[in-house]
């Protein structure tokens, strides 16, 4: 019994101890974004608020336009996450399914291509983006973030396709079913969990990208989240803004966040969905 009582107490602490190292820098933002600048540059260091003000948040839509960036990370992150799936589910279909001449060949290539980091295409997309003229257009972003996911949703979403039943798609078949209305009617709604797991993974890296959006969109009103985060300035030219950048960090997460919670179940189906076969 003491043993049990121990591998108990130790788990717990391993679990405290994860969450906690987890959720710490997340906490201390939001603390942060609460407190007041006294607080915020006070020695020795005030963890918790003892006096909490808006004015931070305030801020960030009197002095700048954050409903604009707010709107153009959806925007863009929205559109890309479409076209991703628009895109990469017939794709994964075709190679689970139909069995395409070289399949082996473009599912090397596939993997290869969610080998690289997205920063090594950065000078090749810097020159395209210059020769058609799409700097400071949101094109420039939802192309490169659609290209950068689709391979990942191609091999996410043909796994899920190779393990439905082929006896539904010849059942379709006899029904009189061809190939696209079997895709979009049965497969599709069948596999609608890992559609919203991969969605969302796309979502989060067209929300959280940084470097593209940095350099292809320089027009105040048409900037990101992150990159307007990262140009927030203070009064004076050494005044660092932590309690707006504070602010600005959450308000950037807290879509993420109340996505994530609202999909929550579907995630977990998407997740599990063919982990135990039989």
């Amino acid at each position: 019994m003491k043993k049990k009582s121990l591998k108990k107490i130790l788990l717990w602490m391993a679990i405290i101890f994860v969450v906690v190292f987890s959720l710490a820098p997340a906490l201390w933002q939001l603390l942060t974004s609460f407190k007041i600048n006294e607080d915020i540059s006070k020695l020795p260091t005030i963890y918790f608020p003892t006096r909490i003000t808006l004015s931070h948040y305030t801020e960030l839509f009197t002095r700048r336009p954050f409903w604009r960036y707010i709107l153009n990370s959806a925007f863009v992150s929205i559109v890309s996450t479409a076209f991703s799936l628009g895109i990469g589910a017939p794709a994964a279909y075709a190679l689970a399914r139909l069995r395409p001449k070289g399949q082996n060949i473009i599912l090397a290539g596939i993997l290869i291509v969610t080998l690289f980091p997205g920063i090594l295409l950065f000078l090749g997309l810097l020159e395209i983006v210059q020769m058609l003229r799409l700097g400071n257009n949101y094109l420039a972003l939802i192309i490169p973030y659609t290209a950068i996911n689709l391979p990942l949703t191609i091999l996410v979403l043909r796994s899920f396709f190779e393990q439905l039943p082929k006896d539904l798609e010849d059942s379709a078949r006899v029904d009189g079913y061809n190939t696209w209305q079997m895709l979009t009617q049965i497969i599709l709604p069948m596999t609608l969990p890992a559609l919203v797991t991969t969605g969302i993974l796309t979502f989060i890296f067209a929300w959280n990208e940084f470097i593209f959006a940095l350099t292809f969109i320089t027009r105040e009103d048409m900037k990101t989240i992150p990159v307007a985060a990262a140009q927030l300035s203070g009064a004076s030219t050494f005044e660092i803004p932590y309690g707006p950048i504070a602010a600005a960090t959450v308000l950037g997460t807290l879509p993420l966040v109340l996505l994530v919670l609202f999909f929550q179940r579907k995630i977990v189906q998407g997740l599990t969905a063919g982990a135990v076969k039989g």
